[in-house]
Formats: C-alpha cells, structure tokens, sequence
C-alpha cells in the first residue's frame, strides 16, 4: 500500500527536481525522492559498519575461537 506525502521545497529547489526528471535522469518527482531516501538509508548503514568497524579496530570485539564461545 502506498501512502502520499506532500512536502514544501524553495521554488529553486523544486526547479532542481523537475529539471532532473526532465533530463531523463529519474521517471517521475516520486523516483527522484525515493532515490534520496534510499542513498539515506545506505548511509545510515555505512555509518553503523564504521562504527563497528573503529569498535573492532579497539579491540571491543570478543574473537571466537569456537561456536562454545558463544555461551
């Protein structure tokens, strides 16, 4: 199911959007959000596997040595 959501951009702004549908680069304003919405989401979970990442590099990380480890 989908859900409509309206939003208010600058005139500027919404010009951007409308000239990057028009150049052919996104199908229509709803693609162009949903492209912003989904480099969001992939830079949410970069920013958690970097913070997994320094963890680790600190040596917070536990090494298993076997699946008893675990318990």
């Amino acid at each position: 199911m989908r859900s409509i959501i309206n939003i208010s951009l600058p005139a500027s702004l919404a010009d951007e959007v409308k000239k990057e549908v028009r150049a052919g680069n996104f199908a229509s304003t709803s693609e162009f959000f949903r492209h912003l919405w989904r480099l969001w989401k992939t830079e949410q979970v970069a920013s958690l596997v970097r913070a997994s990442q320094k963890d680790f590099s600190k040596s917070k990380s536990k090494v298993l040595k076997s699946l008893k480890d675990l318990r």
